[in-house]
């Protein structure tokens, strides 16, 4: 009996007519794993995972294959975006015991959960052979599966991870820039060769460092991918990976994450350097996440499937997106379809004649250019659509909250601050189940939370979401939120020796419990967590939330002269930490054209980490409001003993709370930032 129809997860039920008779993640798994004396066959992915469809439909939608899955092994789907946790310890092991790892993800466990066999895809051959000699291993040889099991386990359990150092100084940052231009590709931008990930946390480093050579990297880096596959150059938004170094031909799912974090640092590259590039990508891609990944309930849903389907009703990788020259001139005709087969570099870059569309240069007619994308997007909207995976994920929407805050101020769109919001009321409201400290659910699906507790991401992603909210809105409701959300971080997290577990310490205790202080996909939650809390001191003063992140950020010395391509988040984060960071009171009537315009200065600084708080005036120590309506009810901190001056709305410029002589003009606030 297939038990996935509960389930929450797109993923999930995407396997819930399969003749495998699966489990969720759960004891039940285990119990009647116990009960027939067998092992467990774990199989973990995600919805939007091109090969785990490709196993799923040669495998686990065969028939034959099922019945000897069910007949010899109690199987379990796990949704790795719902379970981080079950993922990481399993990833360990099939790294352990293969030297790489990747999804879909099959592990042989023991009814104790413990991993004894692993490995990714196996076409269905080799799978139906590997089940055989599996069971027949354990029924033949059980003490050795279970030994090898327990050594898995306290192998796992063994390991230290990175140590810590001290804090990042100076010359440690420099030392990390120097490591990154070891492994650029100064010829295509972005770092070692193929496949090519979008390096989002590293870019994000190289702007907040500033030195020339750092900010030529991120410049080479960014243009190279906005400027190729990768880049949706019809719809917006960005796609997991490049399969090539070129950054031609993307691997086609869209991640809500990478879009989250590439908005943010296209968008402060358009403030660093005015690149127009950089704002036309921003504000695409801002409009992408409005149009096709906003959910009914104000969220932002997890990924766009890499396959849809094609003309001849088979569903196939990127089907969606490319385009042959025929193509073209279907929709075009033949002059304007020969036009853009060549501003388009449709030269057959993929499969079977057809073109991943790139833009290596702005065309010289830019009218007919927008004419002939909108004719090309309409046409595109008539093809069958990848499917969407629909689940909100705390972690990726507070990604998104903090960038479309920061994007919506930046470039004066009020419905991105909007959008912004009503994500962040319904993680407030949805995901959050306790307050005073806050606990947070994961995940949730049409209005429906989930029961999967947050992880250390989930709470520092959120957190960092809901300060950035507050510094464009002045709604002092999301400053206390995110102290709430640190407030667990700080309890339930801490591993003892300066850094965070990413599992809480009263969650579901698995054979070991996950603390991967490396960036990947996205910011470790180490790092994420040094971050928040980081900003979260700079807006109350408070010694405990910046020892806190100093501690953590102790990972970033150990890692910066040999990995920093996996320390960026960390990196950029020190970089906060060197410069104060930057501390911004406004305060004046929340209407006035005149603190607006001192908000606005402030926004604009680039240095790294600023935070801002807005007070409306009132006694000097107010918050333009809660998001109830009760201007100026609720202190925070900065903004405490700080008023206008002589009538008019006034800047004060602070590190560590110390501040220097207020201003009243966006020049003089420039000027002060500046300094």
């Amino acid at each position: 009996m297939n038990r996935l129809g509960g389930e929450t997860s797109p993923y999930l039920l995407q396997h819930v007519d399969n003749p495998v008779d699966w489990f969720p993640w759960g004891e039940e798994a285990f119990a009647e794993a116990r009960r027939r004396d067998v092992p467990l066959l774990i199989s973990v992915g995600y919805s939007a995972c091109h090969w785990c469809h490709v196993m799923a439909h040669e495998s686990f939608e065969d028939e034959p294959t099922a019945r000897q899955m069910n007949d010899l092994f109690v199987n379990v789907k796990v949704d790795r975006e719902e379970r981080p946790d079950v993922d990481a310890v399993y990833m360990g092991a099939v790294q352990a015991m293969t030297g790489q790892g990747g999804w879909p993800m099959t592990v042989f466990a023991t009814p104790e959960g413990h991993p004894f066999y692993a490995g990714t895809y196996f076409p269905r051959p080799h799978f139906h052979r590997l089940l055989q000699a599996v069971s027949e291993a354990w029924r033949q040889d059980r003490e050795g599966m279970l030994t090898q099991g327990a050594k898995v386990v306290e192998a796992l359990g063994g390991q230290t991870g990175v140590p810590s150092g001290p804090l990042p100084d100076a010359g440690t940052l420099a030392l990390a820039v120097r490591n990154l231009a070891e492994g650029f590709d100064d010829r295509r931008g972005g770092f070692g060769g193929a496949p090519k990930f979008p390096p989002s946390m590293v870019l994000e480093f190289l702007l907040r460092h500033g030195t020339p050579e750092a900010v030529s990297m991120a410049e080479a880096t960014m243009e190279a991918m906005a400027r190729g596959g990768l880049y949706d150059q019809l719809g917006g938004g960005f796609a997991r990976y490049s399969v090539d170094a070129d950054w031609v031909v993307p691997h086609f799912e869209k991640m809500l994450y990478d879009n989250a974090l590439l908005l943010r640092v296209y968008a402060h590259w358009w403030r660093a350097t005015g690149s127009v590039l950089a704002r036309r990508v921003a504000l695409e891609t801002a409009e992408w996440l409005l149009r096709e990944m906003r959910t009914p309930e104000g969220g932002f849903a997890s990924a766009l499937d890499a396959d849809s389907e094609g003309p001849d009703g088979a569903h196939g990788e990127g089907l969606f997106y490319v385009w042959t020259p025929e193509q073209l001139r279907e929709v075009l005709g033949e002059d304007d379809g020969a036009w853009a087969a060549s501003v388009f570099e449709v030269t057959g870059t993929f499969e079977h004649g057809t073109s991943v569309l790139q833009l290596l240069a702005d065309p010289d007619d830019p009218e007919r250019f927008d004419r002939i994308r909108t004719a090309l997007r309409a046409a595109r909207e008539r093809r069958p659509r990848p499917g969407r995976d629909d689940k909100i994920v705390a972690s990726w929407n507070g990604l998104v909250i903090a960038a479309l805050a920061e994007v919506g101020a930046l470039f004066e769109r009020p419905v991105l601050v909007d959008a912004a919001r009503e994500a962040a009321v319904l993680l407030d409201d949805l995901h959050t189940v306790s307050r005073g400290p806050a606990r947070l659910l994961r995940t949730s699906r049409d209005g429906r939370a989930g029961t999967n507790a947050g992880m250390l991401e989930d709470y520092a992603n959120t957190a960092e979401g809901f300060i950035a909210l507050y510094g464009v809105t002045g709604e002092s409701r999301w400053f206390h939120r995110a102290g709430d959300l640190l407030e667990t971080i700080l309890t339930r997290f801490p591993d003892g020796s300066g850094g965070f577990y990413d599992a809480p310490d009263d969650g579901e205790q698995l054979f070991q419990r996950p603390a991967d202080p490396t960036d990947n996909a996205t910011p470790s939650g180490r790092f994420a967590a040094a971050g928040a809390l980081l900003s979260y001191a700079a807006l109350t003063g408070s010694a405990r939330h910046r020892e806190a992140a100093e501690a953590a950020l102790g990972a970033v010395s150990t890692l910066a002269g040999r990995y920093a391509r996996f320390a960026g988040w960390g990196l950029a984060v020190a970089e906060a930490a060197l410069r104060g960071p930057v501390e911004v009171a406004i305060v004046g009537p929340p209407g006035d054209a005149r603190t607006r315009a001192l908000h606005r200065a402030a926004l604009l600084s680039e240095a790294p980490g600023l935070v801002v708080a807005l007070g409306d005036g009132s006694a000097g120590n107010g918050s333009v409001g809660d998001g109830s309506g009760d201007a100026g009810s609720v202190d925070v901190p900065l903004l405490e003993g700080r008023g206008m001056i002589g009538g008019s709305p006034a800047a004060y410029v602070c590190r560590r709370f110390t501040c220097r002589a207020p201003v009243t003009t966006p020049a003089e606030l420039r000027a002060e930032l500046a300094n």
